[in-house]
Formats: C-alpha cells, structure tokens, sequence
C-alpha cells in the first residue's frame, strides 16, 4: 500500500473518531424554516443552519461533515465540522458575490463573481492537505466549481475542466481534449463530466466501476457522483447508475420516472420526480434514505456521507404533506 493509501487511512480514522466523539443526534432530521433547509440522516455535525443564518438560501452544497450556502445577496455560509478550516471562510470572501459552491471531505470551493475560484480547509503542509485547496494560478472564466473527497474541479466558460488536489488515482488528470462540457462532479477518487451532447466522460479510480460508461447512455442532462458510484438523469426522467456503494452494487428502482433533479450521497441516492416527491435508495443505517414529512416546493438538492438535504420555497406549514419515500436498507458492506 502506498504512502497516500495509508495517509487516507489515517485521515478516515481520524474522522471517524471525532465523529463518534461529536455525534449528538444521529438518524434524526431538522429543519430551519427561515432558511427553509430540510436534512436528515447522520447530523452529528450539526448540519442544520443556526440562527445567524436567517436571510434566507439560494443554493446548498454538502460534503461528507460540513455543508455551504449561498444567501439571496451571494454570500456563502459554511456550517459543520471545522476541525480542518472548512467552515472558515476567508475575510476577503466575506462580502464578495458567490455563483456557485461545493463541498468535498474537508475542503470548500467557491466560484466568485468574476470568474475565479477561491478555496479553503486545510493549510499547505497541514494534515489532510492534498492541494484540493491551491487553486491552480491564472485560472479564470469558470463557469461551474464541483468537490471530490480531496480534490477539486473547475468547468471553464469555454467548455473544458481543470482539476486539482489529490491524484494518486487519476481523478485529477482530465482527458486530453476532452470539452463542451457542460456539467461536473466529483466522486471520493472519479471524476465527472456531462458534454454538451449528451454524452457523460468519467476519469480516475476505477475499482468498482465508477468509470465503466455503458455505450447506450445518452441524452443525459443531469449528473451526480459521490463515494464509489455514479448517477446519471436523463432527458426522458429515468436515470442510470453505475459503480458500487461501497462493495454492493444497487441498481435504480424499477419503477422510477419522470424525475427532474438528482444527488449523490457516498452510499444512496435522492432523486426529485416532477410531481414534487422525493425517492431515496441506498444504505440506510443513519436514516438517510427516511425522507420525513415536508411541506413547500423543493428546489434543490444535495447529498453527501451519510445524511441528505433539500432547499424548499416556503416555510413548513403546520400541517405537513408525507414525502413518497421508496428506502432500501442495506447491510453496509465496508
């Protein structure tokens, strides 16, 4: 095993002992109304948003033990774990206008207003850095930002992608003319781009079959990957899977149409059908396949680790509408 294998061990031990040390309300769901935030599952890291938070969320991003927001007025709120720096935003990025935002395991991403993309958490030469947050110099015109566990993508206005951090397995090095790429994600150890056409082109670990692309898979619209595995949604509302979670492979549910949105946790999947339901499958030892009851439009999702979230357009009612909830609970297989 190589020195970066083990380092990642270490890492993941580390997590997991201050996880169990901080867990406080594990398989249980919150919700802020005035930020109209839902999550459930794993919230031991206090993944719900606290009262300084109050002007309202545009869009959410979660990693694996902290989450992001960008409020009406484009700034970016970080909240969770911050025992690598993840949630300390930097004093210049306070007041600057945010476009998009993403979360990997103990990194944040931030695409700004002029097209350039700030990141932090751990410091050169701390533990846990593995680059994901030295943004390559002279990067500009981006148009998108995604996370991996330890690495970080940008999608440029013109269609191609750079990738930076951890890349002992590839993720970080981008096709040689690979471009019209419309849309990325990042997985534990793949990365994932959506062309222009349709089509979907994955790099990196490929040890489970995270970069396995059936021949057949087109019309795409919609990417996600997280963990192991990849989802992709097509054009017509059914979408396609493929990977594993962890060493067990979970195919789609037959029955599943007409959805509009998806996201990937490292071991399930949510997915948001036309009608306004949600649909979760995967590994549910932490409640993150138990969708509660809601009420209110869903906007966006997000999904990482263990919990899942969702952004609504209302404040919850009184009287809460039940979610469609499809959960498959599996033995997590390590």
């Amino acid at each position: 095993m190589n020195h970066h294998a083990l380092t990642m061990q270490h890492l993941a031990r580390v997590t997991v002992r201050n996880l169990c040390l901080l867990a406080v309300a594990a398989s249980s769901f919150s919700l802020h109304a005035a930020n109209q935030v839902l999550t459930w599952g794993d919230l031991s890291q206090d993944f719900q948003l606290t009262s300084a938070y109050r002007k309202g969320v545009r869009e959410i991003a979660t990693g694996s033990f902290h989450c992001a927001a960008i409020q009406p007025d484009r700034r970016v709120r970080v909240w969770g774990d911050n025992r690598f720096g993840q949630t300390n935003i930097p004093a210049r990025l306070k007041r600057t206008p945010v476009l998009d935002i993403a979360a990997g395991n103990v990194h944040t991403v931030a695409l700004l207003w002029n097209g350039t993309v700030a990141s932090w958490g751990p410091t050169a030469g701390t533990f846990g850095d593995y680059g994901q947050t030295t943004v390559p110099s002279g990067l500009k015109h981006v148009s998108a930002v995604a996370a991996g566990a330890l690495h970080s993508l940008a999608l440029k206005r013109d269609g191609t992608v750079v990738a930076w951090g951890a890349n002992w397995m590839g993720q970080c090095d981008v096709p040689e003319n690979l471009s019209d790429v419309v849309a990325i994600a990042g997985g534990a150890y793949h990365s994932l781009a959506l062309r222009r056409d349709g089509t979907v082109v994955a790099w990196g670990n490929n040890a489970q079959g995270q970069c396995d692309i059936s021949a057949d898979l087109d019309n795409v619209v919609e990417i996600a990957a997280a963990g192991n595995h990849c989802i992709a949604l097509r054009a017509d509302g059914t979408v396609a899977s493929w990977g594993a979670f962890g060493l067990a492979t979970v195919d789609v549910p037959e029955d599943l149409v007409d959805v509009v949105s998806i996201a990937a946790g490292d071991y399930h999947v949510v997915a948001l059908k036309a009608d306004g339901t949600l649909v979760c499958w995967g590994f549910n030892e932490a409640g993150q396949c138990d969708i509660p009851e809601f009420a209110g439009k869903v906007k966006a999702l997000a999904a990482s680790g263990k919990h899942s979230m969702i952004l609504l357009d209302t404040p919850p009612a009184t009287t809460r509408r039940p979610a469609k909830v499809v959960a498959r609970a599996l033995q997590h297989v390590r």
